[in-house]
């Protein structure tokens, strides 16, 4: 893809990110552990508590008793909940909400179905504190793709989380098994890496007649009933075309959608360049609407 299609704004930065080889087992646990060893990053007005696969982030000064299940990015094979502290503490601090963020074991060493029911272990917790109707289910790339599979989990188990809020979310294996992707030189996240994610997940080649239950959020036939959603994502991203797909599929069943979509916004650049005026911008917009929920 080339370089003038990415905003002026992120282009110096784009220019400068390397292409992670994550095939290679010895770059995955790089990646881990480095990962594994940040630190929570103070933000004033925010309490930050580490438990066993949670961390929570409490607002010193709350303002309403809505809280953001949060499940973190990384293909499904590499990244930890401690890479989104910043992202946590200041959604829980500008809008006052309790956030608890995730950790989920990841593949290709643990396959589906072990991050989603990881998942579903932190939703368990967190309903000993919190009513399902008070719980919004969010999450970015992998996260986001592993929250919308959740919330039609809980869905058919008669959970109601409040809303579902997804960024860039890696919702369909069947764009992975579109090799004529591969070219196109997608920023941040191709399409060989997206095939390598799900098939390390799925532990079989992505694009399959069948796969398991819950496994691949865009292959539910029915998405009637599930909760007010907002999905966002970049025009140059590689998963745009399926987060719009699913945006337009919720809509069509009833679904309250906010489908956002952002010029020359490659992969997650709210994540790796979130200084910028750009993303600023784009975080803005998306709490926004999460804030009308409280």
């Amino acid at each position: 893809m080339n370089l003038s299609a990415v905003a002026p704004e992120l282009r110096g930065r784009v220019r400068r990110l390397p292409r992670l080889p994550l095939e290679r087992a010895w770059v995955r646990y790089l990646v881990r552990a480095v990962t594994a060893r940040m630190r929570p990053s103070p933000v004033p007005g925010v309490a930050i508590e580490l438990r066993p696969g949670l961390r929570v982030y409490r607002p010193l000064l709350p303002q309403s008793d809505l809280t953001l299940l949060w499940i973190h990015g990384g293909g499904l094979v590499i990244g930890g909940a401690a890479q989104d502290d910043r992202f946590c503490a200041e959604t829980a601090c500008e809008l006052g909400i309790t956030v608890v963020s995730a950790e989920y074991r990841l593949a290709p060493e643990h396959p589906f179905p072990a991050a989603l029911d990881d998942g579903h272990a932190a939703w368990t917790w967190l309903r000993g504190h919190t009513a399902a109707e008070r719980i919004v289910v969010g999450g970015q790339s992998a996260g986001g793709g592993l929250a919308a599979a959740l919330v039609q989990r809980l869905h058919d188990e008669g959970e109601r989380p409040r809303a579902q809020w997804l960024f860039c979310p890696m919702l369909d294996d069947r764009t992975a098994a579109r090799r004529g992707l591969d070219d196109a030189g997608h920023r941040i996240w191709d399409n060989r890496l997206n095939r390598f994610g799900w098939r390390a997940y799925l532990g079989t080649e992505p694009g399959a007649p069948v796969v398991p239950h819950y496994a691949v959020p865009a292959r539910r036939d029915d998405v009637a009933g599930l909760p007010e959603t907002w999905i966002g994502v970049g025009d140059i991203d590689l998963f745009h075309d399926e987060a719009a797909e699913y945006a337009r599929r919720l809509r069509a069943a009833g679904v309250g959608t906010t489908f956002h979509v952002v010029p020359g916004g490659p992969h997650g650049f709210e994540a790796w360049a979130p200084g910028t005026e750009f993303s600023r911008r784009y975080l803005a917009t998306a709490r926004a609407w999460l804030g009308r929920l409280r």
